[in-house]
């Protein structure tokens, strides 16, 4: 799958997500390799977001392949297996990439 490809999915994924009453959030997902690329997912104030852009100010960063990320989201690799095997880094708030996790599987 492309990056093109996973930024329609992921942007989808936000249109249906609830994040009515949901805390501030900030995740810059690097994906890394031949179809890797740059993005951020972000709620606040209710509204979730989508956008092929680096957030210096995030929550937290998760770096892992495209072929991973895709399994995350369709729900066929465990986010805290992922972290056990190296297969998902993550830089800052460990809670919050979790948090974020729970997004892609809704």
């Amino acid at each position: 799958m492309t990056f093109d490809e996973i930024m329609t999915r992921v942007k989808a994924m936000a249109k249906e997500y609830d994040a009515a009453g949901k805390d501030f959030l900030a995740v810059q997902v690097n994906l890394t390799g031949k179809n890797g690329g740059v993005f951020y997912v972000e709620i606040k104030d209710g509204k979730i977001s989508a956008e092929p852009y680096e957030y210096n100010d995030r929550s937290c960063a998760i770096t892992m392949e495209p072929a991973n990320f895709v399994k995350l989201m369709d729900g066929k690799l465990d986010p805290v297996a992922a972290y056990t095997l190296g297969k998902l880094k993550v830089e800052g708030d460990l809670g919050k990439a979790l948090e974020f996790s729970k997004i892609l599987k809704k």
